[in-house]
């Protein structure tokens, strides 16, 4: 498979969450609010953290961990993609000034 570039990720993220939009309108006659997306995205990542204990031997499963694990952690990122986009973020700009002020901090 090959690895994506992040201006595919932004626009294959945003696409499926505007049909998310649509199935919530169709189902509960409105579009979540971005704290409901925050709160999805809290509770994926949570999960992210129980499935790596379950990974790790340090929590029991029932389930198949390292699938599961890897399908929530792709789940977050899209999350993050969604809710910057919502809140008139650019991921991509915040990403990188993160990246470098934290390279400038601990060194590259």
């Amino acid at each position: 498979m090959d690895k994506l570039n992040f201006d595919e990720v932004v626009a294959r993220s945003l696409k499926i969450r505007a049909r998310y939009h649509e199935l919530e309108l169709q189902h509960h006659g409105s579009e979540w609010t971005v704290e409901e997306d925050a709160l999805a995205f809290l509770t994926d990542a949570a999960l992210v953290g129980r499935l790596t204990m379950s990974q790790q031997r340090r929590w029991p499963a029932g389930t198949d961990a390292q699938q599961e694990l890897e399908h929530k952690l792709g789940e977050s990122l899209w999350w993050l993609v969604v809710l910057a986009k919502r809140m008139g973020i650019d991921i991509q700009i915040v990403l990188e000034q993160f990246l470098t002020k934290t390279e400038k901090l601990v060194g590259k």
